[in-house]
């Protein structure tokens, strides 16, 4: 039998781009000052894509900032600045180098660089006078991720509590907030690893290169690849040799680690995901190894 209706279902994909749009286009109406946070990562960079056909054919109407730890890899950096001279956004560096010059924030050898990130993190949205960011983080991603809502609220302290959540029923958003606080919004929240290589590859997206198999120098430390170079000193029994290698996650390249991998192209990428039965997190990223509730705890204290 034919027929006589045209389906007008939307694809998985659709649906969520439809959803992150939807979000974007409510904080800008909503809240006074918001900022996107673009790290030049995947997630960012399919944000800064959302954010684009959410505003198109105006420009986006909010800067972007980047939290800078000093050890971020330069095909990631490059990649940022190409999307931000395309799109002619207002580009905001928050330098950890910068803050601890300034003693916001304070390096005892001791702390990574990505934790460092939180107090420069706070000291750029208070001394811009954001009301919300924009953040990339996915519910799939790790627990305490999880747990967030769409809408994160966080105290004039920039702190979050997980037992403190505001309900979200029907996709209804509640940007309350007083003087001092802000929120963190996250419009990929319901997505998932592999939606995010499927929306890249369906719109041709361009990304890192260090996504893709490539040759590397890389040394085992605790079970993760890292990059071997002078800001990552070896350790005794530790060697470095050459992989084919790509990474599915970046951040700090002292604790971001690699996958050995041959996938060179979107498609051959998502195959590999699609297998996947540990987290991009979970697999390469030594910040949330140190112990159960590692991103939770520093979220709480302020962390994207």
């Amino acid at each position: 039998m034919t027929s006589t209706h045209a389906d007008y279902r939307l694809s998985q994909l659709d649906q969520l781009e439809a959803e992150s749009i939807h979000i974007f286009r409510e904080v800008a109406a909503e809240f006074e000052k918001p900022v996107l946070l673009f790290s030049g990562g995947k997630d960012s960079i399919v944000m800064m894509r959302l954010a684009e056909k959410a505003f198109f054919p105006a420009k986006i109407p909010f800067p972007v900032m980047q939290v800078d730890t000093g050890f971020d890899f330069p095909e990631v950096v490059e990649t940022r600045d190409r999307w931000v001279s395309r799109l002619g956004v207002r580009l905001i560096i928050a330098s950890v180098d910068q803050a601890i010059k300034d003693g916001i924030v304070v390096d005892d050898g001791k702390t990574s660089r990505n934790r460092l990130q939180i107090g420069t993190l706070l000291n750029a949205i208070e001394e811009n006078g954001f009301t919300a960011a924009f953040g990339g983080g996915r519910r799939d991603e790790e627990k305490a991720r999880a747990k967030e809502r769409v809408y994160s609220h966080r105290d004039e302290f920039g702190q979050w509590d997980p037992k403190n959540q505001r309900p979200e029923l029907w996709s209804l958003y509640n940007g309350r907030i007083h003087e001092g606080e802000h929120m963190r919004i996250f419009p990929i929240s319901n997505w998932t690893e592999l939606d995010i290589w499927d929306y890249i590859a369906r719109e041709r997206i361009e990304i890192p290169s260090i996504y893709f198999s490539h040759q590397r120098e890389v040394f085992d430390r605790d079970g993760l690849l890292l990059t071997a170079g002078p800001f990552n000193p070896l350790r005794e029994g530790e060697t470095v040799e050459e992989r084919t290698v790509r990474f599915r996650t970046v951040g700090d390249m002292t604790l971001t680690g690699c996958v050995e991998s041959t996938a060179s192209t979107y498609e051959e990428i998502i195959e590999e995901v699609a297998v996947a039965r540990v987290t991009e997190r979970g697999a390469t990223r030594g910040d949330d190894k140190f112990s159960e509730a590692a991103m939770e705890d520093r979220k709480k204290e302020g962390y994207f």
